[in-house]
């Protein structure tokens, strides 16, 4: 019984470790891309990532951080290396957790990152994908405010495009603020952002 025990003890502490290693891992991480050091914190989600095969969140965190800094970007091979490697980790993501709603609005702002830096190029390809994706997300998760929100700025990039009137998306982006003040992450390392960017937009509105 004794040693039953103690194994037990070894056990659990084992796993309280490996927990305390994944969470300081995953709070450095975002320190480093909050303090600016995009390339530490995607190399460091991805070792977090080697770690955990089984947890979709570090290769998605890994995935958005090449993906945020890409927009803007104006090498060309920069921006391919690191959508490239983006594009990767989704696919590392989506073999963990498939028709995750998350991971699609990630795929989805992937390809916008393509569209933005040249759309007479990429805009006949992605878009439909796009579109794609984000219905998809809907019909999975109709209530996700990242699910609102991204696609209602899509929308809106859509019609400013094309010249059309974005007012009637302005609608969406306030559902999407509702839906975030109300949104609950399954655990403090999963998805919950978008809320601040949403509130810029929607400022733009009035």
């Amino acid at each position: 019984m004794k040693h039953l025990i103690i194994i037990a003890t070894v056990l659990v502490s084992g796993f309280i470790n490996a927990q305390t290693n994944y969470e300081k891992g995953m709070h450095k991480a975002f320190e480093l891309w909050g303090s600016n050091n995009p390339t530490e914190a995607s190399n460091l989600f991805e070792r977090i990532a080697a770690a955990e095969p089984d947890n979709w969140l570090p290769p998605y965190y890994a995935a958005q951080v090449n993906i945020v800094h890409s927009f803007g970007e104006k090498d060309e091979e920069k921006l391919t290396a690191q959508l490239k490697k983006a594009q990767d980790l989704i696919n590392d993501a989506t073999a963990i957790s498939k028709n995750n709603p998350e991971i699609l609005v990630l795929q989805a702002l992937l390809h916008t990152a393509w569209v933005a830096y040249d759309g007479a190029t990429y805009g006949m390809t992605l878009s439909g994908k796009v579109v794609e994706l984000y219905t998809k997300a809907t019909q999975i998760a109709p209530e996700n405010p990242r699910v609102v929100f991204c696609k209602a700025e899509w929308d809106m990039g859509g019609a400013r495009y094309f010249g059309q009137d974005t007012t009637p998306f302005c609608k969406d982006i306030e559902r999407a603020i509702e839906l975030f003040a109300n949104f609950k992450p399954e655990t403090p390392f999963h998805p919950n952002w978008g809320k601040d960017r949403a509130e810029q937009v929607l400022a733009t509105c009035k």
